[in-house]
């Protein structure tokens, strides 16, 4: 009679929870299996975004102007005379400058509309041609004035008071019309150069088989406001100081970038 010795059980391994598999399985699928002491790291997914290429542009200049009838004046006048010396060269300037003074009060020239410009007192020297040597002969004093002349139709009238009031020593430098507000003017012009800019841009947009876009910039150059042309005081007429008034145009120039669609 054989007794069979019953073989002693091993017992079974115990079974992988289902965390832990899901955790190998993400480790499989994000690069291979994990081994042993290893720890899992974190992956990161990128993706770059698609490049869109710069759009294509144009680049034009546009010009504009706008003109009107003046309604102020500027009158750059003064005086300026020569003495023996200097105190007396003062002295006959300072008077003449008086009399320029209260002949545009007279005129109804404000005094705000008045503005010294410049003063000044030289050595007026005389070459010796026998001894090749300078002789001091006086001093020349001169003191000049911008004046604003808010009635235009009063310009002549005043040219002739100074003059009068002022006789050989008076000066006339200059006159410069313009437009004592010159916003609207200024509107004009601008509203022009950029008409002209935008003209431009879709004359070339259509010439390359494109569509005008939106506007990416728009600079501003500066403005060609008149300047006062010089005039000597025998220029006017004693009897009667004619004087041309014109226009005064302002010019605006803008450089302007489209993209092209």
């Amino acid at each position: 009679m054989s007794v069979r010795t019953p073989s002693p059980r091993v017992p079974a391994a115990p079974r992988a929870s289902s965390a832990v598999a899901k955790s190998l399985a993400a480790a499989v699928l994000a690069g291979g299996l994990l081994t042993a002491g290893a720890t899992p790291a974190a992956a990161v997914v990128s993706v770059a975004p698609a490049a869109h290429p710069a759009p294509a542009t144009v680049t034009v200049t546009g010009e504009g102007a706008a003109s009107t009838a003046p309604d102020m004046a500027v009158l750059t006048t003064g005086v300026e005379v020569t003495e023996p010396t200097a105190k007396e060269a003062l002295s006959a300037q300072s008077a003449a400058s008086a009399k320029l003074l209260a002949a545009l009060r007279k005129q109804g020239i404000a005094d705000r509309d008045v503005q010294t410009e410049s003063l000044s007192l030289n050595a007026v020297y005389q070459q010796d041609t026998a001894g090749g040597t300078a002789k001091l002969t006086g001093y020349q004093a001169g003191q000049a004035f911008s004046v604003k002349i808010r009635d235009i139709g009063k310009v002549g009238a005043v040219i002739q008071a100074v003059m009068d009031a002022t006789g050989d020593a008076g000066r006339v430098n200059g006159v410069a019309f313009d437009v004592s507000d010159p916003d609207a003017l200024q509107s004009a012009a601008r509203k022009a150069a950029a008409g002209d800019a935008h003209d431009k841009a879709a004359q070339h947009a259509k010439l390359a088989g494109r569509r005008l876009g939106r506007l990416v910039s728009l600079t501003e150059g500066e403005s060609g406001r008149p300047r006062p042309v010089a005039m000597p005081a025998v220029a006017y007429d004693k009897e009667s100081v004619p004087v041309a008034p014109g226009e005064i145009e302002d010019r605006i120039q803008v450089t302007a970038v489209y993209e092209l669609n």
